[in-house]
């Protein structure tokens, strides 16, 4: 170790009349004063962009019924007989009373979360009476009147065709278990796709990416796992890409997979797996920037962490860019947005098939750094906002000519019938001040706050989709 000399005189300066000493340190008091002045008008530029937002917002009256908070109170039945181990297994660390219900498929509780086919979303039947109207957590039919199959899904703006198109794991197959220890699965159907005007009447177009029935070597292969497709239109190329997660049934292979087409509908072509980077990958996403750059988002490194990298100008491989970011949180289901120049993410915790509390992240930089907001959602009651309304994250869609305002798109998982899981869209905003102040930002919250608000129904407006 080196030793300090607690002996040694003091350096003196020799500073000449009109001294350097003088000179310096009103150089350096200048440059004080700049970084102040510099650092008191970014804070103050956020907080007025934060009130104008907050201003806007609460003009619009579509945006005043967003955030109107819708409580819950469910009563807990008293306990009846034992309850499933599978439940029991499935139950994340946080447990609550609720979770327990929600988790337990012969729950007294069933039908609150899993309403049954009697009050299904019907497009065709509601159009007159409740049309546009969203009820988390309800079956959902499409326009030949079956459940829609598009879980783990993304949407995709066709500006050409003017048409939005959803993408999602089609899982109208038998929910098992490949092993004892394994978790709930089914056999790879394929990629199913709907198409829509307005984002409520959804027409079937079918298996745009279908599973392999005949070479167990193959990656589509019925007996793996093909989760969370994305697709993105190359400007360039002309060509719709499909990103997704392909596994083994114990997922150990965890890679991505790629896929092609000429056409929203497909056929799409698969083209390969690998693992980016050559890191281990699993639950992920695609975000194409406003600058037509696409970027892969993933979690690795045994779900511990984020990697996100830019991929190359065809889209079909990543190139070697790549951040690490959110470190050692143990987050999964990224969905990421932008808003008004700045990056945000909603992401899961690492449960499984049980649902946990969702957190929120934004950068200025979509490579980083990142900074987590807290959790995002409001409403319903405290069991709702820990478990994101039972749900897990998938997407977050822009609606436009709706400033800050966004569709959130999450699966409810039902793990004792994947094939009866449900979709929870609900409003998301961006505005105001942040819950609490950040690291990053030198204790001053400058970020916008990320907000989700719980409705038992809620509805987009009828100028919004061209309907009077």
């Amino acid at each position: 170790m080196r030793m300090r000399n607690k002996y040694r005189k003091p350096t003196n300066l020799r500073c000449n009349a009109g001294s350097l000493c003088s000179l310096s340190a009103a150089v350096w008091g200048l440059v004080g004063c700049l970084l102040m002045l510099h650092f008191y008008s970014v804070l103050h530029q956020k907080v007025v962009q934060g009130g104008d937002i907050q201003m806007r917002m609460s003009q619009n009256p579509l945006i005043r019924e967003f955030e109107q908070v819708e409580e819950e109170n469910i009563q807990i039945p008293p306990p009846r007989g034992k309850r499933s181990p599978r439940a029991i297994k499935r139950r994340p660390r946080r447990a609550t009373a609720l979770i327990d219900e929600f988790l337990d498929e012969s729950s007294q509780l069933r039908h609150v979360f899993f309403p049954d086919q009697r009050t299904a979303i019907d497009p065709k039947k509601d159009a007159r009476n409740d049309s546009f109207s969203y009820y988390p957590g309800r079956i959902w039919l499409d326009t030949d009147g079956n459940p829609i199959q598009a879980h783990g899904g993304g949407i995709l703006y066709d500006e050409k065709l003017r048409t939005y198109f959803w993408y999602g794991e089609y899982k109208d197959g038998p929910t098992y278990h490949g092993h004892k220890k394994g978790a709930a699965r089914v056999d790879i159907i394929g990629v199913g796709c709907y198409s829509s005007k307005d984002l409520w009447t959804w027409k079937n177009e079918g298996i745009v990416l279908a599973a392999e029935e005949t070479s167990e070597t193959h990656d589509l292969h019925k007996s793996n796992v093909l989760e969370r497709p994305k697709v993105v239109f190359n400007d360039k190329t002309g060509k719709y890409v499909m990103w997704m997660h392909i596994d083994d049934a114990n997922y150990t292979k965890a890679s991505v997979g790629v896929a092609i087409s000429n056409s929203p509908t497909g056929p799409f072509d698969y083209l390969y797996s690998r693992r980016p980077h050559g890191f281990d990958s699993r639950d992920m996403a695609i975000f194409k920037d406003d600058d037509g750059v696409a970027y892969l988002i993933y979690s690795s490194d045994d779900n511990s962490e984020l990697h996100i990298g830019p991929l190359n100008q065809d889209y079909l491989d990543v190139t070697r860019v790549v951040r690490r970011i959110l470190v050692g949180q143990h987050r999964e289901a990224p969905a990421l947005f932008k808003h008004e120049g700045t990056y945000y993410m909603i992401t899961s915790g690492c449960t499984g098939w049980a649902p946990n509390e969702a957190l929120a992240h934004a950068a200025e930089s979509i490579l980083g750094p990142w900074e987590t907001m807290g959790n995002p959602c409001v409403g319903g009651n405290k069991d709702f906002r820990l478990t994101t309304f039972f749900a897990q994250s998938t997407f977050v869609l822009p609606l436009p000519g709706l400033p800050g305002s966004f569709i959130f798109m999450a699966d409810r998982w039902n793990p004792a019938d994947l094939r009866n899981s449900r979709y929870v869209w609900l409003p998301l905003t961006v505005g105001g001040a942040a819950d609490g102040p950040l690291e990053y930002n030198f204790g001053f919250p400058l970020w916008s706050r990320v907000s989700i608000y719980w409705h038992k129904r809620w509805r987009l407006p009828y100028t919004w989709s061209g309907k009077e």
